[in-house]
């Protein structure tokens, strides 16, 4: 059974930094499109924030986290990282990993509906 675990969440103080990371079980993160999601309180979607393709291993990111945010793989641990540089008060949220069985369709790299598996998500506060 197909398994992500977030890591890494915890509280910082803005212009701080934080990396999360996501280990998958019975699953190879190599293989497959991964990427972050967040869920700020009050909000009903998750927004995406970066996701890496299998090959090769380019990034896209929101618009909201371009320039800060860096999704990274790495293979020894089957793991993908999110390093968080520069965390704003509205970076604060739950964070969740997730992974497409499937290529995305075109446009939709960072689109929720495109991802079937999904961690439980690790808390990210910013305070001011």
């Amino acid at each position: 059974q197909v398994q992500l675990v977030e890591s890494g969440g915890g509280s910082v103080q803005v212009g701080g930094s934080l990396r999360l990371s996501c280990t998958a079980f019975e699953y190879n993160t190599s293989d497959h499109y991964m990427a972050w999601f967040r869920q700020a309180p009050g909000k009903e979607e998750r927004e995406g924030v970066a996701a890496i393709y299998p090959t090769p291993r380019a990034p896209g990111y929101g618009t909201s986290v371009r320039g800060r945010f860096t999704i990274s793989q790495d293979s020894a641990k089957n793991a993908i990282l999110l390093q968080m540089n520069d965390l704003k008060p509205e970076d604060s949220a739950m964070y969740y990993c997730a992974s497409a069985k499937y290529p995305p369709s075109f446009g939709k790299l960072l689109a929720e509906a495109q991802y079937d598996y999904w961690g439980r998500g690790t808390q990210v506060t910013v305070s001011s």
